[in-house]
């Protein structure tokens, strides 16, 4: 099984998703940016992009990784990434259905105040990084179309990561 983590940056993926396998037993983190750092570092380059996901080889090979650590490892794979696009993730969502895999899609949602606040305080990638500000305004378009049709949708404005950790795992065991 898959628990994709959702939301945009400042949202709290990263904690709650290392703080989530501690909950579910046999369980892995997977960063599926990580794919597109290794495509990121061909040389020469692929083409001009503003992000990764765009270049088409992206998707699919988060599909064919997360199938091939699964099929070595079992158990369920938490994959904590933004994906804004909606074909995007019709396509990410298609290739892991090819395989059966079941997928838990959970976005984890904040009001624009708070993403800019845990923005602004992030210690570890710098504040006011202006590739996460932004995605402030493309993540708010997906919240209110089709992200809330695609995903269970949890409020993290209130909660630590602890809190939205505990929550997704109860909604798992739904």
């Amino acid at each position: 099984m898959i628990v994709w983590l959702n939301g945009t940056h400042g949202a709290g993926k990263t904690t709650t998703s290392a703080l989530l396998q501690q909950l579910i037993p046999d369980s892995r983190v997977f960063d599926a940016e990580k794919v597109g750092e290794t495509l990121m570092d061909i040389t020469p380059g692929l083409p001009e992009t503003d992000n990764f996901q765009h270049w088409p080889p992206w998707r699919p090979l988060v599909v064919e990784t997360a199938r091939h650590v699964l099929d070595f490892t079992g158990g369920t794979l938490v994959i904590p990434m933004t994906v804004l696009v909606e074909q995007y993730w019709r396509e990410i969502g298609a290739g892991l259905a090819r395989y059966g895999i079941p997928v838990r899609h959970f976005v984890l949602h904040a009001d624009q105040d708070t993403l800019r606040k845990r923005i602004a305080g992030d210690t570890v990638l710098g504040p006011d990084s202006p590739f996460r500000l932004a995605h402030l305004e493309p993540y708010a378009e997906a919240a209110r179309g089709w992200l809330r049709t695609q995903a269970e949708v949890v409020d993290t404005t209130h909660l630590t990561p602890d809190q939205a950790a505990q929550r997704i795992a109860g909604a798992l065991k739904n």
